[in-house]
């Protein structure tokens, strides 16, 4: 089957969060502005597109993602004048641009919320979803908030609960009701025409819930331990059949304008189910987010496993994708630690499929420190526990070696690293071992080689602890080499002919010649071509 290579087919998506990457008027909060400063960058550094989080007015109870109007930009972020500046500035440097759509709730600040709870006969009241107390009293079964305790608020007014996965404050939309469809749907249209790449979706698998409002049934596998929501299993509050139709219906919403617009989707699912969402003949998303290597054990073996699991649960012609971080999940280099940190960076770039870069990962950062007094997310707010809590992983960017990193010219809305004074772009672009290089490096290595940007991926297996795989396209072979341990490793056996290497991650070793015996040095990734 021949491979039609739309543009995010060969792109990598760099994702950015506009509070922590840029701030342009010394408010200590990234803005639009300060993104498009920092456009030559981008291109500097390689990547194909960006895609960014939500900038649209909101009362920030949730940092952006409860949504006052779809179709503005907060002041705090500019304008909507920044934003086609931004736009045009990006299109002008062949980047795309990717939005954040949250089309699963809105603010309760929204004009649609404040009319749905105005009484129970208000037009939009069916926008939103409404029920009565369950029989005996109290919310109108068990389905609980992701941030933590019920996720049903009464409403004193009109005497009902309204149903919000997330905060009170981010009420969920009716997905089942005509009328908001043809709305959100009109959201896309606008952003499309203004020019717009491509929506990343919001928990997309939330979108429509079990129309019976069934209880959650008890997580088997939870120990006390964890967040709330991991109490239940999502079984009726989340991936129900008929989400698919609605992704298909935005999908043709993209499909009407030229430029092969691209849908990604938030999914935190098991394989089998994710594979779903590429949509009947492919009508679905194009890149259904696969979050495998977020929870994945990191040892060579596991990851394996874990890839040849993907490749062959995929439909016939479906496009893969891969995602090492992101603004929700602790950074990679807090994962697996800084030397590690190289090997995810080389896997990522070299497996087969569309790879997201989170803003960041590329100088190293890992978990910042945040004390207590200066927490911003809500969740955390409302919870504690070893896995509960985002700020770690959206403190700014570091740009040099100033007392603000260069993000700024005052404190920031969140720390900087404790070695931002070395850990920053300014001084990592010039060092030639350091993992900024080293990922420019590989992004530069992947454009120039079909082999890796299109070809097909095959196993060489996992010896010990090193994931061996190729890569292949018409007559090119690229073979890659990870040691995923902190001891040497000699690979042989794996039916490698005569080859040199391209690339390691220690940033040497170019041009050495390999036969059938490589030795790989500690936390060494290789990449070898034919000689």
């Amino acid at each position: 089957m021949e491979i039609v290579m739309f543009w995010w087919k060969k792109a990598v998506i760099y994702h950015i969060y506009p509070r922590s990457f840029q701030d342009s008027d010394d408010d200590g909060v990234g803005d639009l502005k300060g993104v498009r400063d920092r456009l030559d960058y981008l291109v500097w550094l390689g990547v194909d597109a960006i895609w960014l989080s939500p900038f649209y007015s909101s009362p920030m109870k949730d940092l952006g993602y409860d949504v006052s109007d779809y179709c503005a930009v907060d002041p705090l972020f500019g304008s909507m004048e920044c934003f086609d500046a931004l736009l045009i500035e990006a299109h002008a440097r062949e980047l795309r641009v990717i939005l954040d759509f949250v089309p699963n709730h809105t603010s309760s600040l929204h004009p649609w919320f404040l009319s749905s709870r105005r009484s129970r006969d208000d037009p939009k009241r069916e926008w939103y979803i409404w029920r009565d107390p369950a029989p005996g009293g109290g919310p109108p079964n068990n389905w609980v908030s992701h941030f933590g305790g019920s996720g049903w608020t009464f409403d004193e007014e009109t005497q009902q609960y309204y149903y919000h996965a997330f905060l009170e404050e981010q009420p969920d939309l009716n997905w089942r009701n005509p009328e908001v469809r043809a709305a959100m749907r009109d959201v896309l249209r606008f952003w499309l025409k203004r020019g717009v790449d491509g929506f990343r979706i919001d928990v997309a698998s939330h979108l429509v819930k079990d129309a019976a409002f069934r209880d959650n049934p008890p997580n088997p596998h939870y120990d006390g331990r964890g967040p709330d929501i991991q109490r239940l299993t999502q079984t009726y509050s989340s991936d129900q059949p008929e989400v698919q139709e609605i992704i298909a219906g935005l999908r043709q919403i993209a499909d009407e304008f030229e430029g092969d617009r691209l849908l990604i989707g938030e999914l935190y699912l098991p394989v089998d189910r994710l594979v779903r969402y590429y949509g009947e003949g492919l009508r679905g998303l194009h890149l259904p987010f696969n979050f495998q290597l977020l929870d994945a054990r990191w040892a060579a073996d596991d990851i394996c496993r874990l890839i040849d699991k993907y490749e062959a649960a995929l439909p016939e012609g479906a496009w893969p994708n891969w995602v090492l971080s992101n603004h929700d999940r602790p950074r990679i280099a807090a994962r697996v630690g800084e030397a590690q940190a190289r090997i995810a960076a080389m896997l990522i770039l070299t497996l087969r499929g569309t790879p997201t870069l989170y803003y960041g990962d590329e100088i190293g950062l890992g978990r910042v420190p945040v004390p207590s007094d200066r927490i911003r997310d809500t969740w955390a707010l409302r919870e504690s526990g070893p896995d509960v809590g985002r700020d770690p992983s959206r403190t700014p960017m570091q740009w040099d070696e100033g007392p603000f990193a260069g993000f700024s010219d005052r404190e920031p809305w969140l720390p900087l690293s404790p070695d931002h004074t070395k850990r920053n772009v300014s001084v990592m672009r010039e060092d030639k071992s350091s993992i900024l290089l080293l990922v420019r490096e590989l992004l530069d290595y992947r454009r120039k080689h079909a082999a890796l940007e299109q070809g097909a991926w095959r196993p060489l297996g996992s010896a010990g602890d090193v994931l061996a795989y190729e890569r292949a396209f018409g007559g090119e072979r690229i073979a890659i080499l990870l040691n995923f341990s902190d001891t040497p490793r000699r690979v042989d056996g794996l039916g490698l002919e005569t080859k040199r290497i391209a690339l390691s991650t220690h940033a040497d070793r170019r041009s050495e010649a390999t036969r059938e015996v490589v030795d790989i040095r500690p936390n060494e990734g290789l990449i070898l071509e034919s000689s």
